[in-house]
Parts: C-alpha cells; sequence; structure tokens
C-alpha cells in the first residue's frame, strides 16, 4: 500500500497519522487509557486509583494585530477548548514559547500578562514551560503548550465514545472562526465589500471562539450514558470534518443533515466573499456534542439559559449503515474534506494586503 502524503498545508490527513505517527508511538504503558488517535482531541491517562488526567497539545497562536488582550485571550481559549471536549475542566498548563526577535519587553510583557489574566478567569494554572526568542520564529504559531483536566474516571468523555443512536447538536453554527478572523485580520477588506454591519457583527464572533462555556454546560447535565457521550471542537475542517471525525473515531455511521447547520447571516456573506465553504472551514467555538436522545432537551435548554444557540444536525448509525450527508431530501457520501479553505483563502487575502 502507497504511503500518505503531507499536505501542502494545515493539519495531516487520518492517512498521514496511520502511516507514519500511529506506529510510532514509543513505549506501551498500561495507564494510558486513550492515546493518540486521528480526530480525537485528547488524551486520557491514570494518574491515581479511580483518576484521570486529560491532556491536549496545541500551538501558541498569537496574533498582534489583534491587540495583546484579545491575541492572547484566543490562545489560551484555543487550548482551553480541547481540554474542555473531556468533560473535565482544564486546570493545569505548560506553555512553550518560542517568539520572534522583533518582540519587545513591554510588548511581551502586555503579552503574558493578558495570557496569564486569561487562565486566571478559567481557573488554569501555568504550571512550567520555556519562554526565548529565536531567529526564525514568527507569529502568529509562536511555541505550543499543553493543558490539563483531572477528574473522577467515570466522568471522562472522549470524541471516540459516542453510541449508536446519540443525537449531534452543534452550537453557535459553522464558520464562527473563520468569520471571526477575516473580521479581526482585514476589517478594512471587509467593510468595503460587506459593509460597517456585516464586518461589526462578524468582529463580534470573535469572543465566540471558544466551547469553554459550552462544553462545561452539556457536561454538567451528565455525561456517558445520563447524557453527553462525546464531544468535538469543529476547528480545521469544521462541522463537516469534525462529524466525520466524531463517527470515525467511534466506529459507527453517521447522518449528517446539512439544512439543519446554521450559517449566520454575516458568516454566509463572508464566506461567499472569500470563495470557502462554511460548513468545511475553520471554527473553533462550535462544539459538536453526541447526546442521548432521553437528554438533548434538557441539554439545549441549559445551553439556551446561557445564550449560547444550539441545533440537532444529525444523527450516529450503524457502522453498517455508512456515513451520509443529506440535503434538500438528497444523500452523498460524507467525506472528509482534508484541506480547509479557509488557509488558502487567507494567505492569498494577506499576500493582496488585504485591499482587494
Amino acid at each position: 500500500m502507497a504511503q500518505s502524503e503531507l499536505p501542502s498545508i494545515g493539519k495531516i490527513s487520518p492517512e498521514v497519522f496511520r502511516d507514519y505517527i500511529y506506529p510510532n508511538l514509543g513505549e506501551n504503558r498500561a495507564e494510558v487509557l486513550v492515546g493518540p488517535q486521528s480526530g480525537v482531541d485528547i488524551a486520557i491517562t491514570r494518574v491515581a486509583p479511580g483518576t484521570v488526567m486529560a491532556t491536549t497539545t496545541d500551538p501558541v497562536f498569537i496574533v498582534p494585530a489583534y491587540g495583546w488582550n484579545r491575541a492572547a485571550w484566543f490562545a489560551v481559549h484555543i487550548l482551553a477548548s480541547d481540554a474542555a471536549t473531556s468533560g473535565l475542566s482544564p486546570s493545569l498548563m505548560t506553555v512553550d514559547l518560542n517568539l520572534p526577535l522583533s518582540i519587545t519587553t513591554e510588548q511581551f510583557q502586555s503579552l503574558w500578562t493578558a495570557f496569564s489574566t486569561t487562565c486566571k478567569q478559567l481557573g488554569i494554572a501555568v504550571i512550567s514551560g520555556h519562554t526565548a526568542r529565536y531567529e526564525g520564529c514568527e507569529f502568529p504559531m509562536v511555541g505550543g503548550a499543553t493543558v490539563m483536566s483531572i477528574g473522577p474516571e467515570s466522568e471522562y468523555i472522549t470524541t471516540s465514545m459516542a453510541k449508536k443512536g446519540d443525537v449531534i447538536l452543534c452550537t453557535k453554527g459553522a464558520a464562527i472562526e473563520a468569520s471571526g478572523l477575516f473580521a479581526a485580520t482585514f476589517p478594512d477588506y471587509i467593510e468595503k465589500h460587506l459593509g460597517h454591519d456585516v464586518l461589526t457583527r462578524a468582529d463580534a464572533l470573535f469572543e465566540k471562539m471558544s466551547v469553554v462555556e459550552d462544553a462545561a454546560v452539556i457536561s454538567a447535565q451528565g455525561v456517558r450514558e445520563r447524557g453527553v457521550s462525546a464531544m468535538h471542537d469543529a476547528t480545521e475542517c469544521g462541522v463537516v470534518g469534525g462529524v466525520y471525525e466524531m463517527a470515525e473515531s467511534s466506529g459507527l455511521g453517521v447522518i449528517l443533515q446539512d439544512d439543519q447547520i446554521q450559517v449566520r447571516p454575516e458568516t454566509r456573506a463572508i464566506c461567499d466573499l472569500t470563495g470557502i465553504d462554511p460548513l468545511i472551514s475553520i471554527s473553533e467555538g462550535t462544539l459538536l456534542a453526541a447526546v442521548k436522545p432521553h437528554a438533548v432537551d434538557k441539554v439545549m435548554s441549559a445551553l439556551k439559559s446561557r445564550g449560547i444557540d444550539s441545533a440537532i444536525i444529525g444523527e450516529m448509525l450503524d457502522s453498517s449503515q455508512g456515513m451520509w450527508r443529506e440535503s434538500q431530501g438528497k444523500r452523498v457520501a460524507l467525506r472528509h474534506p482534508r484541506i480547509d479553505p479557509f488557509w488558502a483563502a487567507f494567505g492569498r487575502i494577506a499576500q493582496d494586503g488585504g485591499n482587494q
């Protein structure tokens, strides 16, 4: 069998993970209950009898143009969101900062103060790390971090724990992150082509680019057979990619109802302008949850009480029934998008100076 190739941009495909990473994971240890898996946000390690630690690692993504407070808020919430999908509250973080030579002491102080403040707001303690300036390092990818959540072994969930018959809920809608990042990065471009109202509404989505609250509200209604079986943060490749990953990692079939996925008017306008499909575009802030039918009303009511939109967008099926997308009564096979269209569109506009 021919081995797969690295993508031209963005996260690796499930095939690259299968061919290169999965066979080479160091020592097998009994305390690792859930190790690295394609499409799964977290790992689970037993740290004491009846107690587990959920961990997740991601880049530290800092965009100075957003302002240090906003940039740090976003960076922390990206990191904490995956940890929150475990159903356990994020509590600890290690941070490696590989900063560019251009950053000044004053800028670093502003960045780190805001980073720490956001961690404190989420109840997260920074417990270790590494900080330096190096040649060849540039924003926005300036290091990496690991977030940990500790709790009862009976209370964690992972993306791979969805069950046949679970209802799929989607919070906030599609392409939240794509909308927010385009508006925050290229405000003049968005306002020129779509007007001030669209810019204002899209820019407001920036503060919704987190699933920490969504996950906490949903898991508080009960996990596993009592409520939510699995949660997944719809980041790269968006809602479609996230649903595919949840089904694949759980060994299930699925039916995704495209017409039920919320696409906000400002999101639709920006995606049309930039030529990307909102259903497969990056969407930090959109939480996908596989919920027991008996708990759906309770979960949706709890989300609504916190001002979080949600919609039923599909159902988990037996693996023998396959993976499908349905729109206007027509079914097509559900396939993973592989490459998120956001990055190419973002790079194209940035190259043109955001002044098309």
